[in-house]
């Protein structure tokens, strides 16, 4: 589990592909990372496989190249870290699993003062689990929305965030991994089964 407040900005070093999966070094400032430890990549979780020095190697599976936009890098990119949550570590961001549900499509990046305006879109199936003031995970950074749109969200990015991660190299046309709050996921769920449930009370009792 993570709170998607970006610890380090690593730098692809590798990354090789195949049709069952694949592996990605990083380099990284991050110290303490052992083999077996779960870090967020652009907010994917995944597993060290091999820690040398400053670099470290991940295991990459097909659901993962599939689901998030870890299979468009390539050497000398940027990509946000983040280690796991730990008991003495502050949830100051919110709750993030390090499951990307989608990849969305950056639509504006525009400096406002120091600020910046952020719209990203995706696939209408996802928007029930955004809301206004709400969080997200964007490249593994817990942001807050400031308006749905009909077809994606808007948030406005602080100057530190934008500092430290990286947003500062992204541009319109990019895609970026989107996790959406559990909580709004479980929510969707459990109505799902309502829904369904009447339905079939109603055909059974021919209402």
């Amino acid at each position: 589990m993570f709170t998607g407040l970006i610890e380090d900005l690593g730098r692809v070093k590798e990354i090789r592909l195949s049709s069952s999966g694949g592996n990605l070094t990083v380099e990284t400032s991050l110290r303490g990372i052992e083999i077996g430890d779960s870090v967020a990549v652009n907010g994917v979780c995944l597993t060290a496989t091999n820690v040398k020095g400053n670099l470290v190697t991940f295991d990459l599976s097909k659901e993962t190249l599939d689901r998030s936009n870890l299979k468009l890098l390539k050497a000398g990119d940027w990509v946000n870290l983040e280690r796991a949550l730990t008991p003495n570590k502050p949830l100051g961001g919110h709750i993030v699993q390090g499951h990307v549900d989608t990849v969305g499509v950056i639509k504006e990046l525009q400096p406002l003062g120091e600020h910046h305006r952020l719209v990203i879109t995706f696939e209408e199936k996802y928007l029930p689990l955004v809301v206004e003031k709400g969080s997200i995970a964007v490249d593994g950074i817990s942001l807050t929305i400031n308006k749905v749109l009909p077809l994606g969200v808007e948030i406005n990015v602080i100057p530190h965030t934008f500092k430290v991660t990286n947003l500062k190299f992204r541009k319109r046309g990019d895609f970026v991994n989107l996790e959406f709050d559990i909580l709004g996921k479980y929510v969707m769920r459990y109505l799902e089964r309502v829904l369904r449930k009447e339905k079939l009370l109603k055909e059974f009792f021919n209402l």
